[in-house]
């Protein structure tokens, strides 16, 4: 009898309703899927490329001329009827020289992260972004545009700024470090005038 008790305390155990258990995910239901197989490189409008900013440009230019020119004449004292006038001589000289050079030398590099604005019928991708940086009163903005090739964007969804194509790159600055750095009015009328 006591067999009969124990194993159905043991039974009663085993088939006793257990409470539900609940496990939560690691992962959020509206997260989208993680693949590992999934390319994760910017294909669609919307999507952001950073764009890995690596230029440098560089011209030297010298230039000389001269020029000289001399003339002279003279006319004898007249005779008979012409003796009024006087022997009579000239000489007149024109020189003109110019030494120039031209020396200029950039260099911009940077990341900026951009949006493909569209995606052309060859699959290229029409990209634009701007950067703002704004340090007390002074700001500086970043702007690039240009047409990048699907397949030069890496991996990790980078593009080199030499693999835009008509890329338009501008720097503006504006504040009080940027107004120092331009010409005075009057400097800016006398370089106009002469």
């Amino acid at each position: 009898m006591r067999k009969l008790i124990g194993f159905l305390v043991i039974v009663t155990f085993i088939l006793a309703p257990v409470p539900y258990a609940k496990a939560d995910s690691l992962w959020t239901n509206n997260a989208p899927a993680a693949n590992l197989f999934t390319d994760h490189r910017a294909h669609a409008v919307g999507d952001v490329i950073t764009i890995i900013i690596s230029e440098s440009s560089s011209a030297k230019r010298t230039g000389s001329a001269s020029n000289t020119k001399e003339a002279s004449t003279s006319v004898d004292a007249g005779s008979g009827l012409l003796t009024f006038i006087n022997a009579l001589s000239g000489s007149s000289s024109d020189s003109f020289a110019a030494n120039g050079s031209l020396s200029n030398t950039n260099k911009v590099t940077g990341r900026i992260t951009v949006k493909v604005e569209e995606v052309q019928p060859n699959g290229q991708l029409l990209i634009k972004g701007t950067q703002t940086i704004k340090q007390n009163t002074d700001e500086q903005k970043i702007t690039i545009t240009g047409i990048v090739r699907a397949e030069d964007v890496t991996v990790d969804n980078t593009v080199l700024s030499s693999n835009v194509a008509d890329a338009q790159l501008k720097i503006e600055g504006k504040g009080p470090i940027a107004g120092k750095q331009r010409q005075g009015i009057f400097t800016q009328i006398f370089n106009f005038l002469f």
